[in-house]
């Protein structure tokens, strides 16, 4: 799936991607970790990868972020 960075926490390194439909999700250290990426900034658009969370109406929980390539 698609998104769009919209905050990144280089500290953390964890922040929030915006999905195409303007849905922000959180993603933490080990979501971005996984990607291999080193920084991210606002407005980039990365891949996503997601999996059930399980919670009562919490949404999709990422797994990966990487970034987007044509």
């Amino acid at each position: 799936m698609q998104a769009t960075a919209y905050t990144y926490d280089p500290e953390s390194r964890s922040g929030q991607v915006l999905l195409d439909d303007g849905t922000p999700v959180p993603f933490d250290a080990a979501a971005f970790d996984a990607g291999g990426l080193r920084l991210l900034r606002p407005g980039q658009r990365v891949r996503v990868e997601t999996a059930a969370d399980g919670g009562a109406g919490a949404g999709p929980r990422i797994t990966l972020v990487t970034l987007q390539t044509f």
